[in-house]
């Protein structure tokens, strides 16, 4: 096993540092203006890259968590792929099928079957397909829609899982993408795949970004050379070195592990996380404080059918889930939004979950939703409650 430690976060420390000293230079520009509109001066995104090393080590502590050493020995034994392209627009792909032998892609199969169960994606890698049990990028075409551009945006993804919506976040063009988990073998998960992401930028080669203006349908990157044609004009360059990281990351952290008045992001999403919190309104306030003014939240979570103040509040498990604590109607959770200063709250999608869009797979061979419901009655829990609804809602801070 490698000596080295399971995730190097270097380059995301030297990000939030070149992102602090930008944020500080915009503070001291604005400086009256900030003094008259807040009580409390925010964090710096350098103070929280100083924090984030202890952090980090508390959060993939071998000792508290003891699969860490044989996910680590996952990672070591992923195959040496380069990938000829990569999409994280239309999905998330890496490598083509091409780009490896049928040896070589039942080894990647192996390892990455080794980190079981895989929640979140779907995920296609070098003609692999990782069947998740979730089928996320239909939530994603739900919400996308619906939410401010993240073209040049620094976004927050809290409750990440494996981080496949960050990816997609990265694809709408983020300057950055910051999620964070406190599941360590979620956090394993990313950078396995991201391992194959960032050997598809080399010192020989260039990252083609698609124009969103010119071509807001796909962020498809291909790889260029002296050998090949150049993408046309419409398409701007990137150059990374060899050890250079892609924007995008996932730390093994919970929300209350972030500063308390961050006040960094353009962008926070919540998806599946308020239900899991036993005080729904301090997590509003914790996202609240990761926004920079101006900044929007979209949230995402389970609601019932209800008026305002309607709230279900399960006695014992709901799909059987233990730690659901508040499931508002739409409008009891508008006004929590409200409550808590948020500006222009709506409600832009509402969808009951599907057996099509969450289920058991060969990657995923745990009890699915298909076990949650009720046998008699697909619109209850096997508890008798209201099956899972899931709400997308946008508000500013």
């Amino acid at each position: 096993m490698s000596d080295q430690p399971v995730i190097d976060y270097q380059d995301l420390l030297t990000g939030l540092n070149t992102l602090g000293e930008q944020q500080a230079q915009a503070l001291r520009a604005h400086s009256k203006r900030a003094a008259n509109k807040r009580s409390v001066k925010p964090a710096s995104l350098s103070q929280w890259a100083a924090q984030l090393p202890d952090a980090i080590a508390r959060g993939l502590n071998p000792q508290r968590w003891g699969d860490l050493p044989q996910w680590q020995q996952c990672l070591d034994s992923l195959p040496s792929l380069t990938a000829s392209s990569c999409d994280f627009s239309t999905g998330v792909r890496i490598g083509e099928a091409n780009d490896c032998s049928d040896a070589q892609r039942e080894q990647l199969r192996t390892s990455l079957m080794a980190l079981h169960p895989w929640r979140k994606g779907p995920y296609q890698l070098f003609g692999l397909d990782v069947d998740t049990e979730w089928r996320s990028d239909w939530k994603w075409d739900r919400l996308l829609p619906h939410i401010a551009p993240l073209k040049d945006k620094l976004v927050l993804d809290v409750g990440c899982g494996n981080g496949y919506h960050c990816w997609r976040m990265y694809g709408e063009g983020a300057q950055r993408v910051i999620g964070i988990d406190p599941s360590p073998r979620f956090v394993v998960q990313f950078y396995a795949l991201k391992h194959f992401a960032n050997q598809f930028a080399t010192p020989t080669s260039a990252l083609q970004f698609p124009s969103k203006a010119a071509s807001p349908e796909t962020l498809a990157l291909k790889k260029t050379g002296p050998s090949t044609q150049q993408a046309p004009a419409r398409t701007t360059t990137a150059q990374h070195a060899v050890d250079t990281s892609l924007p995008v990351d996932i730390l093994p952290l919970g929300i209350e592990d972030l500063p308390a008045t961050l006040e960094a992001f353009d962008t926070v999403f919540s998806m599946g996380v308020l239900y899991h919190r036993r005080s729904a309104m301090d997590h509003l306030l914790e996202l609240k404080a990761c926004l920079k003014p101006g900044g929007q939240l979209v949230l995402e979570t389970l609601v019932i059918d209800g008026s305002k103040d309607e709230v279900l509040v399960p006695e014992g498990r709901y799909a059987k889930m233990r730690n659901v604590w508040f499931i508002p109607s739409p409008p009891t959770l508008l006004s929590w939004l409200r409550k808590c200063g948020f500006k222009t709250p709506r409600l832009v999608d509402v969808c009951d979950t599907s057996t099509a869009e969450q289920r058991s797979t060969p990657w995923m061979h745990f009890e699915s939703l298909p076990d949650f419901l009720d046998a008699n009655d697909s619109s209850r829990t096997c508890e008798g409650h209201p099956a899972p609804r899931r709400a997308v809602f946008v508000a500013e801070c």
